[in-house]
């Protein structure tokens, strides 16, 4: 089997729940997005690819405990597998790379 690669998405989701850290859920992290990078997402496209990304092997879940201001609705919280941190880590030195390559750009 070959290397494994992501879409602008995944990676955007993967890099979400590597910094939210233990507060890695879907609301959470289309919140984030959507505060800090000004971009619309529905909740639904973040909820597909975190299960895509779990299916990979680069993300993993459990259920959290029932909240009274969820309705007592349990949220499922995502972390960073080792395998995930190590594609983030291999695809941030790619982009750099590519990057230096362009003159205006260079780091």
């Amino acid at each position: 089997m070959g290397k494994e690669y992501l879409g602008e998405f995944e990676e955007l989701i993967l890099t979400m729940v590597a910094a939210l850290q233990d507060d890695a859920y879907g609301a959470a992290i289309a919140m984030k997005i959507e505060t800090e990078l000004k971009r619309e997402i529905t909740l639904s496209s973040v909820h597909i690819t975190l299960y895509r990304l779990e299916d990979k092997g680069l993300v993993q879940s459990k259920v959290g405990g029932a909240t009274s201001e969820r309705g007592g609705r349990r949220k499922r919280i995502f972390t960073i597998t080792r395998q995930g941190l190590g594609m983030l880590k291999a695809m941030k030195e790619s982009r750099i790379q590519l990057w230096n390559m362009v003159p205006q750009l260079k780091m």
